[in-house]
């Protein structure tokens, strides 16, 4: 397993993290499997979606933010209920697969470290499935 750091900067905000899954199964040399995707957060998630138009990312967190507002009347203590829910939501793991050493995602799609309880350090952890 390999553990890739990242630095978010907002509250709430995507990160694209494909070029350093693809840099990492390039420096492995992973060929053919699974890739496992998983971040170890109670307020943050991973999601798989379109990374051409930055305005997916925004219309993403609209959204997320009319469904589950940062004020809500929650009774967590810590006022950060919002985040759970938001990473409750979109899950805290994806399996991309992998051919002949590329990972298999569509024309339009990246990979996204979901942040909701930001600025913080967060840790994702990548594995390899070979098949």
């Amino acid at each position: 397993m390999e553990v890739l750091k990242i630095r978010t900067t907002s509250r709430d905000e995507l990160v694209n993290i494909t070029g350093k899954v693809e840099a990492l199964v390039r420096d492995k040399g992973w060929k053919e499997g699974l890739i496992h995707i998983f971040v170890p957060h109670t307020t943050a998630g991973v999601t798989i979606n379109e990374g051409a138009d930055p305005t997916v990312k925004a219309d993403l967190l609209m959204i997320l933010d009319r469904l589950v507002p940062w004020e809500g009347g929650y009774r967590h203590l810590e006022g950060n209920s919002a985040a759970h829910m938001k990473a409750s939501l979109l899950g805290s793991s994806v399996h991309i697969p992998l051919m002949e050493g590329k990972l298999q995602l569509g024309t339009w799609q990246s990979i996204y470290l979901a942040e909701f309880d930001g600025p913080r350090d967060r840790k994702v952890y990548i594995s390899y499935i070979p098949v």
